[in-house]
């Protein structure tokens, strides 16, 4: 293939507007020494993406991939969920240490709202 034309590619980008992001991108990898798949021939960077694309020798999905992970400021990596940590006991806990009958009261939910519903707020004053 002497020249590369987008009709050559459209048929497997068929969004003309995606087909130029597509191939600008890897122009751009192109130019920071990756891998060509194709032999160059004298052509530019656009041109060897075109032909790459045209000839399917990297696949669009993949560059489409690579575009939106190199345009994210913020990469999500998926993390392995954390292990089950075993439930304490349902009674009141007691403090380690020098005083052992000291135990903590443990309040529910409904109670804690229905005691900040009651809680005034104290007046200002002027100082």
């Amino acid at each position: 293939m002497a020249r590369v034309t987008v009709e050559d590619c459209v048929d497997k980008v068929e969004n003309r507007f995606n087909l130029v992001l597509l191939a600008a991108h890897r122009a751009r990898m192109i130019s920071t020494g990756s891998e060509l798949t194709v032999d160059r021939d004298n052509d530019k960077n656009p041109v060897v993406s075109l032909r790459e694309i045209a000839d399917e020798t990297i696949s669009p999905d993949d560059l489409n991939e690579e575009l939106i992970h190199s345009l994210q400021k913020y990469v999500e990596v998926d993390e392995p969920e954390s292990a089950a940590v075993p439930l304490l006991e349902h009674t009141a806990a007691t403090v380690p240490g020098d005083q052992p009958d000291v135990t903590f009261d443990q309040m529910s939910e409904d109670d804690l709202l229905a005691g900040l519903e009651g809680l005034v707020p104290p007046e200002r004053s002027d100082d």
